[in-house]
């Protein structure tokens, strides 16, 4: 067999059964050989989007997400994304088409050092020089993926090494599978006995344990520590829209124990006033750096930093508590600060329409889906969604707080889930990143519903400029009247112009039931988003 064949049955022991990709020379074995394999590859028509599309992916069905892209200037366009992947903890495998391994310091087509630049923004990055070494490389990637901390990992492919011969043997299951950190009864009792002694504690967890990929485990740790559980994956972090008033809830703990959340700029590095002075603070992380920052952040307040495994000590957590400690009164307390919202005004006659009341239709539009999936961009527009719109099942821009992905992110939560309800929120900024996505969706049959709050202006930045230098010096965030519900149009897809909040349920009933990716334009007015409650 070749090399090719050698790495796509080592996915196949991964069970991975898509690859989103955009082609290229190098890569061409590997397309060849997923037609043997029965691996489903989804072409897309940019590098950075097939990364994308694999971290949704692996966001939604728990496996590793593949992205396949070509050498050097593809590869460049594909390394954005594995920022946001390594920040909102998704496993990912970039794999990359590379020049031959026989050609190296010739001057190859393409020759670039790519596991050079690769290595910063992975947990892995590899080269394998031979067709042997391809299996082994790949399920060594596959496993780091997974393992502690999920996030990307990269193989570079050399075009003469997967067309080379190998008997080399297959990997299997057991050879990509995560390695587990479980962490230690004393720990795990560390952790109890301090929540039992605590008036007002509070669990953080971060993105790889959101409400959506714990599963309900949250509510189940709360109840079996009787404490408060705060997932935390926004880079708006304390000023989050979504959490409401979060911040006075961590002012006020006593004790704050950290499943995976990182001390950071989030956190406000976890010094006062977003933590109290004297808060009794305990972490269990599979990463060393992150425990040793956290002990210079925290000093003395520290009182256990444990290696292991966040989600293992989630699981372990809910099997030994037993509750029963009466704080309802301070659960209740903290429900209500995180569930506050600024009250949003409602649009002024003649005026575009709010945020608010475009996110009040699509809420309605959730309610009454079987299987939603929300999934909200980053900028103004996605921070009204974010304070006004919740589903069972949400994908946002990550603590990176990069925006652009969320088209690709619907594709591939179509492709996980074809029978869901997958409806996007985003700005018209953020639209123009990935638009031509409209086409991939178009040609897979991708129906989602992507509705794009129009107020012709990067107004994360036209905010910005407003607040720090008057309304005199605001400077290039501006943006056209542009029809995108015609662009998409022109892609096949069904295209919706709204402008009064009168007509767009109707709208938005149109869009679901055209059967099409459809693109809803809600003309709105560029207004600041709330920064949570109390900020």
């Amino acid at each position: 067999m070749r090399g090719a064949d050698l790495l796509v049955k080592t996915l196949s022991a991964a069970k991975v059964d898509v690859i989103f990709s955009l082609s290229g020379n190098q890569i061409m074995p590997v397309y060849d050989a997923c037609i043997d394999a029965g691996i489903r590859i989804v072409h897309v028509r940019h590098e950075g989007a097939a990364v994308y599309m694999a971290e949704a992916y692996a966001q939604l069905t728990g496996k590793v997400g593949v992205a396949m892209i070509t050498a050097a200037p593809g590869f460049a366009s594909g390394l954005g994304p594995l920022f946001m992947s390594r920040m909102a903890e998704n496993p990912v495998l970039l794999l990359s088409g590379d020049s031959p391994v026989g050609q190296d310091g010739k001057g190859a087509f393409q020759e670039l050092d790519q596991v050079a630049i690769a290595r910063p923004l992975t947990k892995y990055s590899d080269r394998p020089m031979t067709a042997d070494d391809l299996g082994a490389s790949a399920a060594k990637a596959i496993r780091i993926a997974q393992t502690g901390r999920p996030g990307p990992v990269h193989l570079a492919l050399a075009f003469d090494v997967l067309n080379q011969e190998t008997s080399a043997p297959v990997p299997v299951a057991a050879d990509v599978a995560a390695e587990a950190m479980e962490p230690s009864t004393d720990a795990v009792k560390a952790v109890l006995d301090a929540v039992a002694g605590a008036k007002t504690p509070v669990i953080l967890t971060g993105p790889l344990q959101n409400a959506t990929r714990a599963k309900g485990g949250l509510a189940k740790l709360a109840d079996a520590l009787d404490a408060v559980v705060i997932p935390m994956e926004s880079p708006r972090g304390l000023k989050d829209p979504s959490l409401g008033n979060v911040g006075a809830v961590l002012a006020k703990a006593d004790l704050i124990v950290s499943l995976g959340k990182n001390i950071d700029f989030t956190t406000g590095f976890g010094q006062a006033p977003a933590f109290g002075k004297d808060v009794k603070f305990l972490m269990i992380d599979p990463e060393d750096d992150v425990l040793a920052r956290a002990g210079r952040a925290m000093g003395g307040r520290l009182k256990l930093a444990h290696k292991a495994d966040a989600r293992a000590a989630l699981a372990a957590l809910i099997k030994a508590g037993k509750g029963g400690y009466t704080r309802a009164a301070w659960r209740k307390e903290a429900a209500a600060a995180i569930a506050a919202r600024t009250q949003a005004p409602a649009s002024k006659p003649g005026a575009a329409m709010h945020p608010a009341e475009v996110c009040a239709a699509i809420q309605r539009l959730l309610d009454g889906a079987e299987n939603p999936i929300l999934i909200i961009d980053g900028g103004e527009a996605g921070q009204w969604a974010q304070a006004c719109l919740s589903a069972g099942t949400r994908i946002i821009n990550g603590p990176s707080g990069a925006i652009g992905g969320c088209l690709c992110y619907a594709v591939a939560a179509k492709v996980a889930q074809p029978d869901a309800t997958v409806v996007i929120f985003m700005g018209d900024g953020t639209a123009g990143f990935h638009f031509a996505e409209f086409e991939t969706a178009h040609r897979y049959g991708a129906d989602f519903i992507a509705v794009i709050g129009h107020d012709s202006k990067w107004n994360a930045e036209y905010q910005i400029q407003l607040r720090e230098y008057g309304p005199q010096r605001t400077y290039e965030c501006e943006l056209d009247d542009t029809r995108y519900d015609l662009a998409a149009a022109g892609f096949g897809c069904h295209g919706e112009h709204v402008t009064r909040k009168e007509d767009l349920d109707a709208a938005l009933k149109r869009a679901a039931e055209s059967g099409k990716p459809a693109c809803v334009v809600a003309v709105i007015e560029g207004v600041p988003a709330p920064a949570g409650a109390g900020h």
